[in-house]
């Protein structure tokens, strides 16, 4: 057991080193970061080739704390808030989008009995198991004919009917007692009052495990909105964290510090409930 746990702090302290290394680099001053990776070229200044010096020193201590790129990112650049609030106005739409969807949808399929249920749920599982990439040319051209390309539509409404979260709130709506829905039946209970008062407070736990896996997956997305959304000035900060200067490496840290704090928030704040609700959402059959 031991050995298994020096084994186990080996790799969580390797998976972290490069956090770690953009938070404390994002302290340092441009000085020191040059001195630390060496010159940085921008491919797209003077067809230089962009690259860091073959010599690198990895610093996980400043010299001297400096609060500069901070400074920059935060107030005296307004392009860096406003793609933050980009991905602010994507993000949390899609996800109360998905959660409601995914719940009524789930309700629907637990409530139901028959073989079409089986069958649209097996497709739904089909659908999830597909990377967005295979479905990108097809949501392409619907939005095309739908008339919403170019805009947030594009990207909004694929997203919030996604299927990943109708599957995994199925499988937990399945554990809730048949016999706590028969007798809320038998008081005089109608089919919404049975969703909106038994099944949802039964759900807690995966509704906040979808909202957690949903934020931080569409919080990092950059193929929809490359591909659905081509105005740099509706962009989020996902893309455009790929897209900062290269000789600016000391904004760069300090830009992905800011963008990894709300869904390192959301996370530890729902933790239990992430865990609870895949571990229930994985042990039901059906």
């Amino acid at each position: 057991r031991g050995a298994l746990t020096v084994i186990a702090a080996i790799f969580a302290i390797t998976f972290l080193l490069p956090t770690v290394l953009t938070v404390t680099n994002s302290f340092m001053s441009q000085t020191e970061l040059s001195a630390n990776y060496g010159p940085v070229f921008d491919s797209l200044k003077g067809g230089a080739t962009t690259y860091v010096a073959d010599k690198v020193t990895l610093k996980f201590i400043p010299d001297t704390v400096s609060f500069s790129q901070y400074a920059t990112v935060l107030f005296k650049s307004p392009e860096y808030l406003l793609k933050f609030w980009n991905s602010v106005i994507l993000v949390v739409p899609i996800v109360i989008g998905q959660v409601a969807v995914a719940a009524l949808a789930a309700y629907s399929f637990m409530r139901y009995r028959g073989r079409a249920r089986d069958i649209l749920f097996f497709v739904y599982i089909i659908l999830m198991l597909m990377p967005y990439q295979v479905t990108l040319v097809p949501n392409y051209l619907v939005s095309d004919w739908l008339g919403i390309l170019h805009t947030k539509w594009a990207i909004l409404l694929p997203g919030a009917f996604a299927p990943f979260s109708v599957f995994l709130l199925t499988k937990f709506m399945r554990r809730i007692p048949v016999s706590l829905i028969e007798s809320a039946k038998l008081d005089g209970a109608g089919e919404w009052q049975i969703f909106w008062r038994i099944c949802l407070p039964q759900c807690r736990a995966a509704l906040y495990s979808i909202a957690i896996l949903v934020f931080i997956d569409y919080w990092n997305m950059v193929e929809q909105p490359l591909i659905l959304l081509p105005d740099a000035s509706q962009q989020p900060l996902s893309v455009y964290l790929s897209q900062i200067n290269a000789g600016e490496i000391g904004i760069a840290f300090a830009a992905a510090v800011v963008y990894m704090i709300p869904g390192l928030l959301l996370f530890l704040h729902g933790e239990a409930y992430l865990v609870e609700g895949i571990a229930y959402s994985g042990s039901v059959k059906g």
